[in-house]
């Protein structure tokens, strides 16, 4: 069976950005004089989206407005610093590349946030989707 069109997940499938996720939660962490956490025990957090990560990150008993608070300043840090060590796995523009020549039309698709998506897909995607 052909297929005509796949939709890709971003992080962790197209993208690692695993390192730029561990410095924005470490920065709101610090900003709120929490605990920081390791790049294991971020990777062990991530999954249905960036609150629940932020959720993870903070102590046990942490309160909402907390919680909130870090989850701000993650998020502004966030989308000045997606960029700064993000890339794509190994092979995965060549495998873009050659879906793209015969003919497939893709799409990406992540709960993480729009504008740091689009900055995501300009930078690295723009030739195939």
């Amino acid at each position: 069976m052909r297929f005509s069109t796949l939709i890709f997940d971003l992080d962790g499938t197209l993208l690692d950005t695993l390192a730029d996720l561990h410095a924005s939660v470490n920065h709101g962490l610090r900003v709120h004089g929490l605990p920081e956490r390791s790049v294991p025990e971020v990777r062990a957090f991530l999954g249905n989206g960036i609150h629940n990560l932020i959720e993870r990150s903070v102590p046990e008993g942490t309160d909402s407005a907390q919680l909130e608070a870090v989850f701000a300043d993650f998020r502004s840090h966030y989308l000045e610093h997606s960029l700064d060590k993000t890339g794509p796995y190994p092979g995965i523009l060549p495998l873009l590349e050659r879906l793209y020549n015969a003919g497939v039309r893709m799409g990406i698709v992540s709960n993480k946030l729009d504008p740091a998506v689009q900055d995501l897909n300009r930078r690295f995607f723009a030739d195939f989707m």
